[in-house]
């Protein structure tokens, strides 16, 4: 296997150091021999080369079966400059899907209890903006008074997007995928999308299906989220949903996320560069390193890899082992350690 390193930007730089360390723990202990390439991106990127996304690294994301990439900075970019800009990694290569867990745990403080969900957001299309976009710009503003913005569905990416919905519900004991819309109101727009979830569901009878209007599921998501297992949306709408779900298991630090594509998959937590405890070594590293759990758990079904799924499964009962045993707990969750503490502890157990 081949991975990147991509540290990113503020937080980026100490949880991601805690991510790559426990993976290659658990790596170690599988067999799995990893190639890691370390490779700018952000501030680093534009401080190096000019670019927050530089030539060497645009290039060698390439070769790469996937990466670890750190939370960019890029709100506090400088404006009206096209070298420092998000890099729109997503759209170059073609990383089509977001997989975003929600998993509450007994012993940490969360809205709700026993939540065990997977959104899964389509990432290319929908309300089309910068990381979506070649060329142009998705919106534009003829007068003062009027502002036009465009939202594309195509039934490739529906269909793709559902496809890797159902692939991950396969992998999961409730194997239930609900599709989320709005086609009683966007009967083009969302109607193409369902109709391409009700075609790939018919490939998986061993899977559920079911679909939910966007403004239902939301409510239902707050009420009673216990009944939900995968689910599967259009881009903006996954936006929203992901973070509610977030919010139900006790915020952003509990949120990791991975986006794939067809060859290649980016661990990418959901959270931001948290500019504001940057340096203190406090930054929960657990988004993170889950985000690298389900990269060796997607590239191990991906390319066939038992090493990888074994060394997945090592980091998910590592990381649940901590959490249980609480002893080594970042202060957002209730706990005194730092940082790296909490990536040593997790480490530790991964060899355990």
């Amino acid at each position: 296997m081949k991975i990147g390193i991509l540290l990113g930007d503020d937080i980026g730089r100490e949880v991601v150091p805690e991510c790559v360390k426990v993976m290659k723990a658990a790596a170690s202990r599988s067999g799995l021999s990893i190639d890691w390439q370390p490779l700018p991106i952000g501030k680093a990127g534009h401080e190096e080369h000019g670019d927050t996304l530089p030539a060497v690294t645009e290039q060698a994301l390439h070769k790469l079966d996937g990466w670890v990439l750190g939370p960019i900075g890029h709100a506090n970019y400088p404006r009206n400059d096209p070298t420092w800009v998000m890099p729109p990694i997503r759209k170059k290569y073609e990383l089509f899907a977001a997989a975003r867990p929600s998993r509450s745990f007994a012993n940490l403080k969360s809205i709700h209890k026993n939540v065990d969900i997977v959104f899964v957001r389509e990432l290319t299309e929908g309300m089309l903006y910068s990381e979506t976009v070649v060329a142009g710009s998705a919106e534009f503003r003829p007068n003062d008074d009027i502002t036009v913005g465009m939202r594309v569905i195509t039934r490739k990416g529906s269909n793709r997007v559902a496809r890797e919905a159902f692939e991950i519900a396969r992998t999961r004991e409730r194997k239930k995928v609900t599709a989320a819309h709005k086609e009683p109101v966007y009967r083009l727009a969302c109607g193409m999308f369902a109709e391409e979830c009700r075609k790939v569901a018919k490939d998986y009878p061993d899977i559920t299906f079911e679909e939910a209007m966007i403004d239902t599921i939301s409510m239902k998501l707050v009420m009673a989220p216990q009944q939900y297992d995968v689910v599967v949306t259009t881009n903006q709408f996954g936006d929203i949903l992901s973070d509610i779900g977030a919010g139900l298991v006790g915020g952003l630090g509990l949120a990791p996320g991975l986006c794939v594509g067809e060859r290649q998959a980016m661990a990418q937590a959901t959270h931001g560069s948290a500019p504001d405890i940057a340096g203190r070594n406090i930054a929960n590293p657990y988004a993170m390193i889950m985000s690298g759990q389900m990269l060796l758990a997607w590239l191990g079904r991906k390319h066939n890899e038992p090493k990888a799924v074994a060394a997945a499964d090592y980091m998910l009962k590592a990381v649940g082992k901590v959490i249980e045993d609480a002893k080594h707990l970042t202060g957002d969750l209730g706990g005194k350690a730092s940082t790296q503490e909490m990536g040593d502890a997790i480490a530790t157990a991964v060899t355990q």
